[in-house]
């Protein structure tokens, strides 16, 4: 259609983006392949995307000076939100999830490794009574403790697929930069909204004591398991803001 060529790499992806989510169920998704196809389709043109399609340099927005994270927004509906992240060299995204959300990251320049965890149910007090931590919990913090499992470890480049995550699965990530700076193209649907339950929390990986007195079945399947202590946001994280400085996108 010679109307839909004329628009913008972002604004088509952002129109597939609502087209996707716009009627997201998180707890009605089994094998939706209406969802599925949809979700097809906007891989395909994430995949596409480029950091000169978003007028963007690559390293041309980082000093040490800046914040070590920046986010630039680049558009927000009901169904999901859109923008780029700047990470500098040596930044660090913590192990943060994202509660009953869709995600797609699409690298634009850098590389970046991403380590991605499943959460599993919480834990029985028998089950946290038999597990012993270096350094021990304190009392207050067994509330908190959580089981997940690694599901991936992966580098990201600018030729790389979108990493993907959903509501049950790879929910939870850590983004680190590799070799140098490193922006992203990030997609989250619907958006986080602490006021309807989305509210971002961020996580610690746990390192267990073993127990030669327990049973090896306990241990294998303690070994599987990694635990996680959710906690504030880390000291030395923190993310500022720039302006977008690609092509307006509407609705």
């Amino acid at each position: 259609m010679p109307r839909d060529n004329k628009k913008s790499l972002i604004q088509k992806i952002a129109n597939q983006a609502n087209i996707t989510f716009k009627d997201f169920n998180a707890s009605a998704i089994g094998d939706n392949k209406v969802l599925l196809d949809n979700k097809g389709d906007l891989i395909t043109l994430l995949t596409e995307i480029r950091a000169a399609d978003l007028k963007m340099k690559p390293n041309g927005s980082h000093s040490e000076h800046n914040p070590p994270v920046t986010y630039m927004h680049i558009c927000e509906t009901e169904s999901f939100s859109m923008g780029v992240f700047l990470l500098n060299n040596g930044a660090s995204i913590p192990l943060h999830d994202h509660p009953g959300m869709n995600g797609m990251l699409k690298v634009l320049y850098g590389k970046v490794s991403i380590r991605c965890f499943d959460l599993l149910d919480k834990p029985s007090d028998q089950v946290q009574s038999e597990i012993q931590f270096d350094p021990p919990l304190l009392p207050f913090q067994k509330d908190s403790l959580r089981r997940a499992v690694l599901r991936s470890t992966m580098w990201f480049t600018h030729d790389s697929s979108p990493c993907i995550l959903t509501p049950q699965r790879e929910n939870l990530h850590q983004i680190d930069t590799v070799d140098g700076p490193a922006a992203f193209l990030d997609i989250l649907a619907p958006p986080y909204d602490p006021e309807d339950g989305r509210d971002c929390h961020y996580y610690k990986v746990l390192q267990t004591v073993p127990d030669a007195d327990s049973k090896v079945e306990a241990q294998q399947q303690w070994e599987e398991d990694t635990w996680l202590l959710e906690i504030g946001q880390p000291d030395g994280f923190w993310c500022g803001g720039e302006p977008y400085p690609g092509p307006k996108v509407s609705f």
